[in-house]
């Protein structure tokens, strides 16, 4: 008997990390008796002088603001990694087992405007993003101590982010996360057994089937990646092979900058709101080795899933277990395909 995917409970393998989430479409057709959360009002002012990320303002941890009038970037005040933290060894009976981890981590200010996230912001203005987060790469990824550098965004309230000010994050340390590390295994594994890129064979795949992709320019690609687990989940992929940033020729940064601001302006009107999610690139680690196998790719993980006011939660089965979802792939990159361009509040 052959699996509807529409119907039947079934699982997915995660191709970039070998794991699996199981998928249960028919629970999409429950009715909703769970938590109701109240839509977040989204006026702010387009400068607050209480804004520690606000050009002029002094920041927490005393520094002042120079009255930045583009991309602004600073060392993190409150630092989770440190550079001249040593490369100490403990093991106590090959059962408490610890090392020293140096790194250094960076806040990036998008704008100096309060109230602009990226969906809000200019093509251009994104672009001058794309060149910054390039020279942070560049720059952190020369570093002899650091052989990873990762960059993300939490954006809203309910992904952690601690100021409104629309910002991003960097964090280069000497280890290669696990995330990473897990698409790194995997990468290396279907190159070697396939001399061919995983990801350049999953976009072929992708643009053939046309089943899961959400939106593409000349150079991007976005899909909700078949084994999902967050409802509205997807994946910015370069339809040409490179690793990094520094690797990226000047009209794939447009490019770049063109379809960020498409994606998240289709999730703002998704449901009418200052969309949250937790975004980041994943690049090949500058650990001063070739990587042929490792392909720049940018995930978008947000938490919606029925409204404005009702998300996921990582509970039970999926903190004991594996990751679950009711809603497939399939029809979460219908919704956003149906999504206009234009942000509502332009309208």
């Amino acid at each position: 008997m052959k699996i509807d995917f529409s119907e039947h409970p079934h699982r997915r393998l995660n191709l970039l990390t070998g794991e699996w989430v199981l998928v249960s479409p028919h629970r999409a057709k429950r009715p909703w008796q769970g938590q109701m959360e109240e839509t977040p009002q989204e006026s702010r002012p387009d400068y607050d002088s209480a804004c520690y990320l606000c050009p002029g303002n002094e920041r927490a941890g005393g520094h002042h603001n120079p009255k930045y009038s583009g991309v602004f970037v600073f060392d993190n005040d409150f630092s989770a990694l440190k550079l001249e933290t040593p490369a100490a060894k403990y093991n106590k009976d090959n059962l408490l087992i610890a090392s020293g981890e140096a790194g250094i981590c960076r806040v990036i200010c998008f704008s100096p405007r309060h109230d602009l996230t990226l969906p809000q912001m200019s093509v251009e203005s994104i672009r001058n993003v794309v060149d910054v987060w390039t020279e942070q790469y560049d720059a952190l990824g020369a570093l002899p101590e650091i052989n990873y550098v990762q960059i993300f965004e939490n954006k809203g309230e309910m992904m952690g982010c601690s100021n409104p000010h629309p910002h991003g994050q960097i964090w280069a340390q000497n280890s290669i996360p696990v995330e990473p590390a897990k698409e790194l295994q995997k990468m290396t594994e279907h190159y070697a057994t396939h001399h061919r890129c995983l990801l350049c064979d999953y976009i072929q795949l992708e643009q053939n089937l046309q089943e899961r992709t959400v939106l593409e320019n000349e150079n991007y690609l976005v899909v909700v990646p078949f084994w999902a687990v967050w409802p509205f989940e997807t994946l910015v992929l370069s339809k040409r092979h490179y690793g990094n940033f520094r690797e990226m020729k000047d009209p794939e940064k447009n490019s770049l900058a063109d379809i960020i601001k498409q994606m998240t302006t289709r999730y703002d009107n998704l449901f009418r709101i200052s969309f949250p999610y937790s975004a980041g690139f994943h690049q090949s680690p500058t650990d001063g080795g070739e990587h042929p196998e490792w392909h720049f790719h940018l995930h978008f993980y947000p938490p919606l899933l029925r409204s404005a006011s009702v998300k996921k939660f990582m509970v039970g089965y999926e903190m004991l277990a594996n990751p679950q979802r009711d809603i497939t792939a399939e029809w979460s990159a219908e919704r956003l395909r149906q999504l206009e361009d234009v942000h509502y509040w332009e309208k």
